[in-house]
């Protein structure tokens, strides 16, 4: 995908991921990268982002003699996933409008129809 992928879908990733179990770090960027072209490196930012503003906590259980640490959603980080996801619906059918030709209509020249070349 060569399309960049902007900071306020990114986040909605994160907590659409959230929203449905407490992940660790490692897992939870393997869950973004099964679906977008992410890295470790963008991960960890978004993560400490979403924390300082308030939409994740964490807390940390031991696996295999280490410290593992956990994201989990808040009431607020809530909120901002459903404003996200009602963002998001709105702004993917204009986008799909402009993009998606109707087999039905073929596409127009906005100058050609009104006689100027």
């Amino acid at each position: 995908m060569a399309i960049q992928i902007p900071t306020e879908l990114l986040d909605g990733a994160v907590l659409a991921i959230l929203a449905e179990e407490n992940l660790y770090g490692y897992a939870l960027t393997k869950r973004v990268q099964a679906q977008l072209p992410v890295s470790e490196s963008t991960m960890y930012p978004v993560l400490r982002r979403l924390k300082k503003n308030e939409a994740l906590t964490t807390y940390d259980e031991p696996f295999e003699g280490r410290m593992r640490r956990y994201y989990q959603l808040t009431a607020l980080g809530r909120q901002q996933l459903q404003m996200i996801q009602a963002d998001w619906h709105g702004f993917s059918a204009a986008i799909n409008h402009l993009l998606i030709a109707d087999d039905k209509q073929p596409a127009k020249n906005k100058l050609t129809n009104e006689g100027v070349e």
